[in-house]
């Protein structure tokens, strides 16, 4: 029997987070599941940034406090290791 996703929630949103990369700031090109999670709490503190990105942000940092990143981690790609610019 293949599991299925419970209803109501679109699986394509997990797989786009799970692919979604950071596009500025110190972890430039990161996942955002590799997002150390007390940067998310910062941007919790100061506010997200508008749109999907913000979304993804806020969605990150309650997978993260809940424990739950192994369920994004067989979505992800294989990531590149991370390189300060």
């Amino acid at each position: 029997m293949e599991p299925t996703a419970p209803p109501g929630l679109d699986t394509q949103i997990l797989v786009d987070l799970a692919h979604a990369r950071m596009p500025f700031g110190r972890y430039t090109g990161s996942l955002l599941l590799k997002l150390p999670e007390r940067y998310l709490l910062w941007f919790a503190r100061e506010g997200f940034p508008k749109g999907k990105l913000g979304e993804q942000l806020a969605m990150m940092l309650e997978i993260k406090t809940n424990g739950l990143e192994y369920l994004l981690r067989p979505l992800a790609p294989p990531d590149r290791p991370f390189r300060r610019p």
